[in-house]
């Protein structure tokens, strides 16, 4: 028994699974195909309508055949009562002999002989309230009182004209009748006379109207159906020739086209579309040839001031070395120079190696590298510079070592921008970085509490040379390039770099790289948002290739910063 309970329940979850893949396959299939609604609304609408038509005509052919057979009846009804109350005059009282023989000769006459001749109708003349003398007499002779309901008998006992319709066998089978009754006024009292007239002839006559009306109303449907499907093709098929065409456009294909057929607005449209394809193609290639050559620009400059760079720089050098001999301010101006070659450098250094990431030509060299002495060697370094910021620099590594594959100089290289960042806007509170690994990423936080970040900076603070606020003060001398170059490194490791701040609250960058090169992260082990952060709000949105995603204000923000 539990076998068979358990076979049961298999096959019930099989069918709901089924039911449920095929309604998801209708679905889908309905949001993606215009066409498809626009035929089914068409078909629905058009049978609602041809079904109320169809029924209103249908109504009225048999309301109308039933009409005619009423009248018919009912002028059939007046003369033979005319003719039977003649017929009885000569009878005074309700027990002559023969006044049965009068009864049976009257409905003989009323009914033709023959019954067909009439249509089938059959007569019937009763003398219910002399029970017992004078016997129903019927033409043909059927028993004729189950189809007499008490209903119609009093009324027409009462001396009024009635009729029903009744169902039954009068020895042609079950048919529906149209029973006329009317009273008949006699000398030695009132009888009744009762027509029965099958009504079979009208029933197949609404029959086949109804079925004529419904044939011609299905195939007007259908033909609808296929007209609004013809239309629609002809709406539907360009535009899914421009949707196929927008997507070769956007995939790169920018020779694509429409083709052009006829004078009509589809016409128009195709030839619009085409124009609209010509100019952002021309649009896109002139921005390419001036990216192209804005970056050949970039690099050549870069590599041209190497040489005059240098020399200025043996120049400086030797000038800062004799400073102690010149006077205070010539020293002064020696150590200025020496300062702002140091940082023209260094700017000099981030534009070439952004060049290279812009011209593609930047190379990974990933191998496995213990992170800990890494983030260790990136704090030590910038210590002394936490040290005349005020900003204490806490450090949260794992005991054990955390092997990754990855580049060390640019890993090196991020963390060095993102500590030097909390340093610079820690306002003197503590910066903590922490690292932190499972078994397909490693992370590391850069934790401040400084200025934080104000609604929509998430989406400026890694652009190049910007700053959330250009008359403050900076202390680490920085070229306005750092979080630009570390998402490029980020990019390249196939990690990502991420931000998260609030005003007053500080901020937090999370570097996530995985564990093994080119495996595809879906995780983080560090949470991007701190837990001691007062938001609320949806998480962190990734964008592709490593760059900070943040939703909306109040649970994010990026950091007052873009430069180290």
């Amino acid at each position: 028994m539990t076998a068979l309970f358990t076979r049961l329940r298999a096959f019930w979850h099989a069918v709901v699974a089924r039911s449920a893949a095929l309604f998801a396959g209708l679905r889908r299939t309905w949001r993606r195909s215009l066409q498809l609604r626009v035929v089914s609304i068409t078909l629905v609408a058009s049978s609602l309508l041809v079904g109320g038509f169809a029924y209103l005509v249908a109504d009225n052919i048999t309301n109308i055949l039933l009409e005619n057979a009423t009248e018919d009846v009912k002028v059939r009804l007046e003369s033979g009562r005319d003719y039977a109350t003649n017929q009885l005059d000569i009878h005074t009282g309700a027990y002559e002999s023969n006044l049965q023989r009068t009864f049976e000769r009257t409905v003989d006459y009323l009914a033709g002989g023959d019954p067909k001749q009439v249509g089938g109708a059959v007569v019937a003349l009763t003398a219910e309230h002399h029970p017992g003398s004078i016997k129903t007499a019927t033409s043909p002779t059927v028993d004729v009182r189950p189809m007499i309901s008490p209903e119609l008998r009093q009324v027409v006992a009462n001396g009024q004209v009635a009729h029903q319709i009744r169902t039954g066998d009068l020895g042609s089978g079950r048919l529906k009748y149209l029973v006329y009754g009317s009273p008949v006024p006699t000398r030695f009292g009132q009888v009744e006379l009762y027509y029965f007239v099958p009504l079979n002839r009208q029933d197949e006559t609404a029959a086949q109207a109804r079925s004529t009306v419904l044939a011609t109303g299905v195939a007007l449907v259908l033909l609808l159906g296929l007209v609004s499907a013809l239309v629609t093709r002809l709406v539907v098929n360009p535009v899914r020739v421009a949707a196929r065409t927008a997507q070769r456009l956007s995939a790169g294909l920018l020779d694509q086209r429409m083709a052009v057929t006829g004078e009509d607005d589809l016409a128009l449209l195709a030839a619009s579309f085409n124009q609209m394809a010509t100019s952002l193609q021309s649009q896109i290639l002139r921005l390419e040839e001036m990216s192209r050559l804005q970056r050949r620009f970039t690099s050549d400059v870069s590599h041209e001031l190497r040489t005059p760079l240098t020399t200025v720089r043996m120049a400086a050098d030797l000038i800062f070395a004799e400073r102690d001999e010149f006077d205070p301010a010539v020293a002064r101006s020696a150590e200025l120079l020496q300062a702002e070659l140091d940082r023209f450098e260094s700017l000099l250094t981030d534009l070439l190696e952004i060049s290279r990431f812009d011209a593609g030509f930047a190379v990974l060299d990933s191998e496995p590298t213990d992170l800990v002495p890494v983030v260790q060697r990136v704090v030590d370094r910038l210590g002394s510079v936490a040290d005349r910021a005020g900003v204490a620099l806490e450090l949260r590594v794992p005991d054990a070592p955390v092997i990754a594959e990855v580049d060390p100089r640019r890993v090196e290289r991020i963390l060095r921008n993102l500590v030097g960042n909390a340093v610079e806007h820690g306002e003197g509170r503590p910066v903590e970085v922490t690292l932190g690994a499972d078994e397909t990423a490693v992370a590391v936080t850069v934790r401040d509490r400084g200025v934080g970040l104000k609604p929509g900076e998430e989406k400026l603070v890694f652009n190049r040379f910007w700053r959330a606020d250009p008359s403050r003060a900076r202390q680490t001398g920085g070229t306005g390039l750092g979080l630009s170059i570390s998402v490029e490194d980020a990019r390249l490791h196939g990690g990502w770099l991420e931000a998260w701040g609030a005003p007053g609250q500080g901020a937090q960058f999370r570097l996530t790289l995985p564990a093994r090169a080119g495996d595809r992260l879906t995780s983080s082990p560090l949470r991007l948002v701190p837990e001691d952060a007062a938001v609320t709000g949806p998480g962190p949105v990734r964008r592709p290739g490593g760059a900070l995603a943040i939703g909306p204000a109040p649970v994010v923000g990026e950091d007052a910063r873009a430069e180290v």
